[in-house]
């Protein structure tokens, strides 16, 4: 989600109840001294009640755009898959261009915007499939499993103790003002020609593959260009390695791609396809 914030991204994560997806959302928006909005998705959500609208004023006797809950810095949208798919394109325009038109008029989101939408893979009932052209404007597709059995043991233990609680104070650490400087210093990251020339080989072979019915799209190549040079940052470095572009990879193209039947009937995942292709990719020298 870090990496997300620094390369001006949006993030869906995908797991099942209880595995705290919610939870790592708000925690991380305690962390920065922005806005922050949650808005719960409901099959009978309805696009207005997600953007605003506009609102006549009698003693004025005009309109007066009412700004909706998504006019935040950082909005996290619970089971995205909830609501159909008139409120899910809404936030087309939300996510790529950070700006909503009503009435003609261009309302620009302040700096930083981030997405953070939350969805149940297994429950169906009741669920809207989000289309891939939206599934694209996500940078990263997050999978939470479950805890490990120390760490769920941990978890009960702190349970047990009170110390688990999501009230628990957090101080901020970051402001909007100091955001804006990271995310030059991350520009400012090297990365060498044959790099560049890595993450289009990866990404030009999902187009390839036999087993892929959709390929990523240049966007995903940017995606990765972006998260990588993020990740670099975070890790003290000013220049990106393959190894950071093999990390940002499968989080990038696990959403971006289609599976054909054949792979899909048999259980193999998205991200087992992925890391094929990157292991037959030769990594530059």
């Amino acid at each position: 989600m870090i990496v997300a914030i620094l390369s001006n991204g949006h993030v869906l994560v995908e797991g099942v109840p209880g595995v705290a997806k919610t939870l790592s959302a708000k925690l991380l928006a305690k962390t920065i001294d922005v806005k922050f909005n949650r808005i719960q998705f409901t099959p009978d959500l309805m696009p207005s009640d997600v953007l605003g609208t506009s609102v006549f004023l009698p003693g004025a006797s005009q309109f007066e755009f009412k700004k909706g809950p998504v006019f935040s810095n950082i909005v996290l949208i619970d089971e995205i898959n909830r609501s159909p798919a008139k409120t899910q394109a809404a936030l087309f325009e939300v996510m790529e261009e950070r700006q909503v038109t009503n009435d003609g008029t261009t309302y620009k989101f302040d700096y930083p915007f981030l997405i953070v939408a939350t969805q149940n893979p297994i429950e169906q009932e009741g669920t809207y499939r989000l289309p891939e052209a939206q599934l694209d404007r996500f940078l990263f597709k997050i999978e939470v499993g479950y805890p490990n059995i120390v760490d769920e043991i941990a978890i009960l233990d702190k349970q047990n103790k009170g110390e688990l609680s999501a009230d628990v104070h957090i101080e901020k650490v970051l402001t909007a003002e100091k955001l804006s400087e990271l995310r030059k210093a991350v520009d400012k990251v090297i990365v060498e020609r044959q790099l560049l020339e890595y993450i289009a080989q990866i990404v030009g072979a999902t187009r390839q593959s036999p087993w892929i019915t959709l390929g990523a799209s240049p966007r995903a190549s940017l995606a990765i260009l972006n998260a990588s040079k993020a990740l670099a940052a975070i890790r003290g470095r000013d220049f990106i390695t393959p190894d950071d572009i093999k990390e940002m990879a499968l989080p990038v193209l696990r959403h971006r791609i289609l599976l054909t039947p054949e792979k899909e009937m048999d259980g193999t995942s998205a991200d087992t396809i992925i890391s094929q292709l990157i292991d037959k990719t030769q990594v530059p020298r």
